[in-house]
């Protein structure tokens, strides 16, 4: 099955403009920007036929190609990535079998994270949208929840049934459990990881429907498919002792340079 991957990238985002092209550095002090280890990251994964950066922003665009990106120009109206990867595949003649959404914002995503998203994908022909999910350690869920006490979003949470169908994402954390764990404890805590296959008419009908109210409260797109009746699969995968985050937030740059010191990743 044919597979692209789009790099959707804004300038102008609300939590932290200018975010694709923050410079982070990696174990040896080189600094690169947020959408060059991004693009590194995808182009990493295995069996995929194209990668693309999409963005409605000109720096965006000329910074990707400085580093060898291709760049596909998109409007600026869309409020979401999966609205931007929609049109880009369309521009690029729609005829992916199974559509990868790796959002910028997203260095650390370990290759087999996608890997085995396309396989979940491949193995469950019924399902139009497919995202990865990583059981939360206690050192993980911990932080997400210092990360609330203090008004943060530190990451989206998943719960989902027993044929892996999401039940609901949401920034609280989820489901709740009043016990404490320590940071190498395993906990019932899922970790949404921000990654998207989709099918062709899956990701084409997402633009022609409107927000819905949870999508709109939780500021979550695969919401959307949610609120229209779409099965989303989840699709577990597991860390192998790498660490993740995404750069939600200026006070997750330290916090990525940490662990990729850590990973001695450049």
């Amino acid at each position: 099955m044919s597979v692209l991957i789009v790099i959707p990238a804004r300038y102008a985002s609300t939590r932290y403009p200018g975010k694709p092209l923050v410079a982070l550095k990696g174990a040896s002090g080189l600094a690169r920007s947020l959408i060059e280890r991004t693009w590194a990251a995808a182009c990493s994964v295995d069996g995929v036929d194209r990668v693309v950066v999409a963005t409605d922003d000109p720096r965006i665009a000329e910074a990707s190609h400085a580093f060898g990106a291709e760049v596909v120009m998109t409007s600026d109206k869309w409020l979401n990535g999966t609205e931007r990867v929609s049109e880009a595949h369309e521009k690029l003649g729609g005829k992916y079998e199974i559509v990868v959404n790796l959002q910028g914002d997203a260095p650390l995503t370990p290759p087999w994270f996608v890997e085995n998203l396309i396989e979940g994908m491949r193995n469950a022909p019924s399902a139009g949208v497919a995202t990865p999910v990583l059981r939360c350690d206690g050192a993980a869920l911990n932080g997400f929840l210092a990360d609330r006490r203090v008004g943060r979003v530190g990451g989206t949470t998943a719960v989902f049934a027993a044929d892996h169908s999401a039940l609901y994402f949401s920034k609280e954390v989820i489901p709740y459990t009043g016990k404490r764990y320590d940071d190498s404890d395993e906990t019932p805590v899922f970790h949404h990881v921000g990654v998207y296959a989709y099918r062709p008419d899956a990701l084409a009908a997402y633009t022609t429907w409107p927000v819905g109210p949870l999508e709109q409260l939780e500021g979550l797109e695969q919401l959307r498919f949610m609120e229209n009746g779409r099965m989303v699969l989840c699709v577990e995968v597991e860390a192998r002792d790498r660490q993740f985050w995404e750069l939600n937030n200026p006070e997750d740059v330290p916090r990525l340079e940490s662990m990729m010191a850590d990973m001695g990743l450049e």
